[in-house]
């Protein structure tokens, strides 16, 4: 691969439009063999493509070094003042600089440096497509976004461009219409058991974020196959919220001190003792826990 830079570019757009998982093995393939080509940092002394490997490969789990930036700063250790007219490569940097771990410093110099320049170029700059990028990266970084509001962002300034693969841009805008109709699928089976358990109606001091509680699964798994998995920690999320308003806002000490005993015994006789509030607030976490221990086949959960 005499230069990955085209093909790197190519997954980060993959990414962005939130398609990437169909092209897994692909992207694997590519990134193992700019990975296993030790002299790929070295042959490109371009800070775009450098910042864009290493933010691909940490990204992706591979053991990469802040050290790759190493070429980029002067005898002082200081990222050299000539690369703030490269602003697609500080861009890059600023990206790759969320990757860090601890005690690298390096990357921490790299966020400061890139920032300042991000902010000069949104400054001076006119509305262009470039400068809506760094805007968006400078609100959020890409690394703290949330996948799939960053693909229906992404797609349509995508759209924009004068030069983009058509068939990217249809199969992605397929793929979220797909994804976002089984999302609703999935919210639609969730507020119709919310309803039915009516625990705002009954516990009416309780906060309701189902809504909320259903998009945090979203951001962990959008994709189609793990609705099981949305669908199930969603109602966990939800009566972890209940039980919150229980602790922190509603229940006294000494009822609380009742409802923790109930819980750590798990024996639906022993709630006899409890407030009316918190034997419903019980039984629904009982029977929600076994109906999820009985989906589970083959193996005994319950425990």
């Amino acid at each position: 691969m005499a230069n990955p830079l085209p093909q790197l570019e190519q997954i980060d757009v993959i990414q962005r439009l939130g398609v990437d998982y169909h092209f897994s093995n692909e992207i694997k393939n590519i990134l193992d063999h700019v990975y296993n080509n030790k002299d790929t940092f070295k042959r490109e002394r371009n800070l775009h493509a450098a910042a864009l490997e290493f933010r691909l490969l940490r990204a992706h789990g591979y053991h990469v070094f802040a050290d790759v930036f190493d070429g980029f700063r002067d005898g002082k250790q200081n990222f050299k003042e000539s690369l703030s007219v490269d602003i697609m490569g500080i861009l890059s940097l600023y990206e790759a600089s969320f990757y860090l771990m601890d005690n690298e410093i390096i990357l921490n110099q790299a966020r400061n440096f890139s920032s300042k320049y991000l902010k000069e170029f949104l400054h001076k700059s006119k509305d262009t497509e470039f400068s809506l990028l760094v805007r968006h990266a400078l609100e959020i970084p890409l690394h703290w976004r949330m996948p799939r509001l960053e693909a229906s962002w992404f797609i349509d300034v995508y759209g924009r461009r004068k030069s983009i693969s058509h068939s990217l841009l249809k199969l992605a805008k397929l793929d979220f219409n797909i994804v976002q109709a089984i999302h609703q699928e999935d919210l639609k089976h969730l507020s119709s058991w919310w309803t039915t358990v009516a625990l705002e109606e009954k516990l009416s001091f309780a906060r309701d974020r189902l809504v909320e509680n259903f998009l945090w699964t979203v951001g962990l798994a959008f994709q189609s196959q793990f609705g099981h998995f949305r669908r199930v920690m969603t109602k966990v999320n939800a009566l972890i919220t209940l039980i919150d308003d229980i602790y922190d806002v509603y229940g006294t000490l000494e009822e609380l001190e009742l409802f923790t005993n109930v819980v750590d015994r798990w024996d639906v006789n022993a709630m006899d003792t409890l407030p009316e509030y918190m034997k419903i607030c019980f039984i629904q976490l009982y029977n929600f826990l076994n109906e999820v221990a009985c989906e589970e086949k083959g193996h005994q959960i319950l425990p």
